[in-house]
């Protein structure tokens, strides 16, 4: 499927949250994922996260960045309706070409053990599991 793929810009917020929301298989919060959220990642990261679009459609959408050690892919969907067309193919390869030319060599990412359809692609997409690891996080607290 002819698509453009260019970088994600604040603007694209509401389109990218109604794909994210659409997607079964996302883990979305609403302090990180919000728009002020989104906002401050894309100032952190602003060459790093892409979407697709066809036609003026948003068609698919890859959040990706980095802290000058490791890369991090944290969300990445692709809409329903265009999914088998190498959207997220382009989109995956778009966001590692973006981080390796920041000299990012490694990057990583979470999927949730449920999700067969995410983590069939991206064992497709040539990323290893990693059944040695456990993860942990923490929440800190949230500006008032």
């Amino acid at each position: 499927m002819n698509c453009l793929i260019r970088n994600m810009n604040p603007q694209d917020y509401n389109s990218v949250r109604l794909l994210w929301d659409s997607t079964p298989g996302m883990g979305l919060n609403d302090y990180d994922d919000s728009e002020i959220g989104i906002r401050r990642f894309l100032s952190r990261n602003p060459g790093t996260c892409f979407v697709a679009e066809h036609r003026a459609t948003l068609a698919g959408v890859i959040l990706a960045g980095h802290d000058g050690r490791r890369g991090h892919i944290y969300h990445m969907a692709v809409a329903e309706r265009f999914r088998g067309g190498g959207i997220g193919a382009g989109l995956v390869t778009a966001a590692l070409s973006a981080l390796e030319s920041e000299g990012i060599q490694k990057v990583s990412l979470v999927a949730f053990a449920r999700n067969e359809a995410g983590n069939s692609f991206w064992k497709h997409m040539g990323f290893t599991l990693r059944e040695d690891l456990i993860y942990w996080d923490k929440v800190l607290g949230r500006p008032g």
